[in-house]
This record gives structure tokens, sequence and C-alpha cells, in this order.
């Protein structure tokens, strides 16, 4: 594997650590003390994944995802937050925000390790799936296009994140079929998930915003899950 992982990390003794750990597993990676340093390095040098660290000297970890989110150069860059705050308020902003996952610290490096593998993973069984270059249509509401990664609803393009995508596409390609939230995590991450309260909550809440007149198409079945009613 050769992707490049940008670690944005204040305390040196975590950066070296992560850097270390990485390099191990076969990733490329490059590290930064503060936010300012960290922007001018992606303007040259774009990620595949970036570990963030929520508290930094000179900025607001979750100001540069939102950053990273708004631009289109950057939106498929993963990111991993990573942050002593372990409230489930900050867990779930992060999540809004676009994160791909949180981790509190104290953190094992060999779970931070195995996350990072798993989302990266995941992108790339993205990546082969384009190949299907199968349209999936919902009604006339609906178009979510696998080849281009695009979905459009009422004709209009919108903007979903990786993992919102993927939680679309698994609904719409079981019409009726109702999901629990373990089953959408078991989808998204497999053996490896990484289980923080209310994620799929979070990414349905954001995902059903986006879709705006055609958010109802989302079921909630109390107590199980979630299903798409065509």
């Amino acid at each position: 594997m050769n992707e490049l992982v940008s670690i944005v990390e204040d305390e040196e003794d975590i950066r070296k650590l992560l850097c270390f750990h990485l390099k191990k597993s076969g990733f490329r990676t490059n590290e930064f003390s503060d936010g300012s340093s960290f922007l001018q390095g992606i303007a040259s040098h774009s990620p595949d994944m970036v570990i963030l660290d929520l508290m930094l000297p000179d900025s607001d970890g979750l100001e540069l995802c939102r950053f990273l989110r708004s631009r289109e150069e950057y939106k498929r860059i993963l990111i991993i937050m990573v942050t002593a705050k372990d409230t489930e308020l900050d867990k779930v902003l992060g999540l809004e925000l676009g994160a791909d996952d949180y981790v509190t610290k104290p953190f094992s490096t060999k779970e931070l390790i195995a996350r990072v593998k798993a989302l990266l993973r995941r992108r790339q069984n993205e990546s082969e799936q384009k190949e299907k270059a199968t349209v999936i249509e919902v009604n006339d509401l609906i178009r979510i296009d696998r080849e281009r990664y695009e979905v459009s609803v009422q004709g209009a393009k919108i903007d979903l994140t990786s993992t919102e995508f993927r939680i679309l596409e698994l609904l719409a390609s079981h019409d009726g079929r109702v999901f629990s939230r373990d089953n959408i995590l078991d989808y998204l991450w497999g053996n490896e998930k990484a289980v923080v309260d209310r994620t799929v909550d979070v990414h349905i809440k954001n995902l059903r915003e986006k879709l705006g007149p055609a958010k109802e198409i989302i079921k909630n079945v109390r107590g199980i899950g979630y299903k798409l009613e065509k």
C-alpha cells in the first residue's frame, strides 16, 4: 500500500509514534504540528487520509474538518478525528461535519492503525464497485450513479460523504428490507467496525437533510433500524 496519511497533532510524542507505526504498516506519512502548516501542505500534497487532532494551538480541528468537506478537491479525503474530549456531543458534531471516524485519547495505536486500514479498504472496495457502472433509480426522485459516485434528487446533484453514499446505496439496493444499525455498521466496517454511539443515526439524519424533498423515502422502523420504500 502507498497511501499517504497526514498526521495533524501538536503533541510530538504522539505524532512520532503514529508516524512510526503507520510507516511500519506500509503507509507514507507526513506530519504537522498545527493547522496552518497542514493547510499549506495539502495545497501541494493532498493525502488519502488525515488523522486530525481537534485541539490544535492555532485552530479548531472541527473547523479544519468543515473546510476539507467544503472544498471539492478535498472532499474525498478520509478523516479520523482524535481528541481528549469524550462527550457524545463532540462525537456527534464531528460526524455531522463529515468525519469518517472518531478516536479519543488515550487510544490504542494498534486499534487506530486497524481503523486506518479499514477505512482505506472500504475506499478501495468503493472504487472497485464503480466498475459495475450501474444506476439505481428510486421512483422519479433519486438517481444513484455508482460509476460516477453521484446522487441527484429530482435532477439536482447533491453532495454526500462516502458513508452517506454507501448507506443510501445499501438501502436503495434492497427496497423495503429493514436494516438494523448493526447491519449497517457491518456493511460499512465489516469485522473491523468502530462502533460510536449514534453513528448510524447521525449519518441517516444528515442524509435525510441532503435528500430534501425525497427525505421521507427513508423510513425509521422503531426499535429495529431503517429501510427505504420506493
